[in-house]
């Protein structure tokens, strides 16, 4: 009995020796999550959940059509009774807005206002406060007789701007804006033609962002590819796509400010180093787990493969031999995301609401899979800084807009952070608005 005595009294003043050391070792908050890696970090929609982190690497991939390319486009649904979006421990998640028609990009004004682009209906939407409901105070319609608009930005940054700018499929203009304005007091001024057309019409990607540098001399503009990997060589309509072009912020063309982006679809600005950042599309039909989209800081003149190489010095089969003076020029994007995510609009965290360790993060919507034979996406996912600086991992934060039977009833389109620093999500797929708060808020 006294051998055992001593034994768990051993174990017991090990036990406290570590408790006493878990606040020295994470003094800054909680520990982090354990991160899934390798092979194992590609997944599908039955293994998301909230917390979850995973990091894929060049040396994770797989070779170009291990597994066929397929045609998989989401099964939507009615949300199912009880079906709701699910977020990491602490948060809550309400419905803001909904029966919306297919509500797209949306951006914080400096008042605080939402503006939401209605790209199918060619609209812009304001919505303004949280009613005790939890449904918006007013709802307003800012302007119509738009190009399937999608970028929204004020200009200039700070409180006061004089402007809205919209990114239409087609080209940049802009309204006269005052601050709390809800529907625009004077007509559309364009600014800029942008590469037009989109899927709706046979055009490739539609969808143009439009975000202005940190001092405001500067205005990019997101441009997606006409095609999956037509060579830009032989495919004049390919001129001015998968680009991210810079203009001044009155119209001027500058240059072409980087290159081989398949499909930019959110820009935001890093609000610790002041870069451009892109969360991208990439392209279809190498198997199940090619080519992964990404999130990636942009380089002034860089090149990110597109549609040669990617993820580094990999070039795509289809374009076999072109191009290898660029092999060595492929800049490798910071975040690996899951193959055929069909990653959109991303923001940067900001606020104050959420837990610490979320300040100076990434938010960004995956709208979801067509091209992948176990569904991915669906879901918001949160991308860990550190100085600015991606750590190459992500982590599931708002999922569950798919049924156990891989049906699809919500698909995430934007993401923007509230005054109070609570997150707003947009869902083309079920028409709504959701709202994420922290706390007992």
């Amino acid at each position: 009995m006294r051998r055992q005595s001593l034994s768990v009294a051993a174990v017991a003043a090990t036990y406290v020796a570590i408790a006493l050391s878990v606040p020295a070792l994470y003094a800054d908050g909680p520990p982090p999550p354990s991160v899934i890696t390798g092979k194992t970090a590609f997944t599908d929609y039955t293994q998301e959940k909230p917390g979850v982190r995973r990091k894929i690497t060049v040396a994770d991939l797989p070779q170009p059509y291990a597994t066929k390319g397929v045609d998989n486009g989401a099964d939507m649904v009615k949300r199912p009774d009880g079906a709701w979006p699910q977020a990491p421990a602490g948060f809550k998640v309400s419905l803001y807005a909904d029966g919306l028609n297919q509500p797209r990009l949306i951006r914080t004004a400096p008042n605080g206002d939402l503006f939401v682009a209605m790209s199918s209906s060619n609209e812009i939407m304001v919505f303004r406060g949280v009613g005790a409901s939890g449904k918006p105070k007013q709802m307003e319609k800012f302007a119509d007789g738009l190009s399937q608009p999608f970028g929204i930005a004020f200009y200039p940054s700070g409180p006061d701007p004089k402007w809205v700018y919209i990114g239409n499929t087609d080209s940049v203009v802009r309204f006269p804006y005052k601050n709390g304005d809800l529907k625009a007091r004077g007509s559309a001024e364009k600014l800029a033609d942008l590469p037009g057309g989109g899927r709706l019409r046979g055009g490739g990607h539609w969808t143009r962002d439009i975000v202005f540098s940190k001092d405001g001399t500067k205005m990019f503009v997101s441009v997606g590819s006409h095609s999956n990997v037509d060579d830009p060589d032989t495919h004049p309509e390919e001129f001015h796509r998968a680009d991210v072009l810079e203009f001044t912020p009155e119209g001027k063309f500058i240059k072409i400010y980087a290159y081989g982006i398949r499909n930019c679809v959110g820009e935001a600005i890093n609000p610790t180093t002041g870069q451009l950042w892109c969360s991208t599309n990439e392209r279809d039909m190498l198997g199940d787990n090619l080519v992964p989209d990404y999130v990636t800081h942009i380089e002034e003149d860089g090149f990110y493969g597109w549609p040669w190489w990617y993820m580094g010095q990999n070039q795509d089969p289809r374009l076999q031999g072109t191009h290898p003076e660029l092999k060595t020029k492929v800049i490798t994007p910071d975040v690996l995301l899951q193959p055929h995510f069909a990653s959109l609009e991303m923001n940067f965290y900001e606020g104050s609401q959420f837990p610490a360790e979320y300040k100076g993060d990434a938010f960004a919507a995956e709208h979801g899979s067509w091209n992948k034979a176990n569904r991915a996406g669906y879901e918001v996912i949160r991308v860990p800084m550190h100085d600015g600086k991606a750590t190459g991992e992500y982590e599931d934060f708002l999922t569950g807009f798919t049924t156990a039977d891989g049906h699809v009833w919500g698909r995430p389109v934007g993401v923007t952070v509230a005054h109070d620093g609570s997150l707003f999500v947009t869902d083309d797929g079920s028409g709504s608005i959701w709202h994420v708060t922290y706390g007992s808020r």
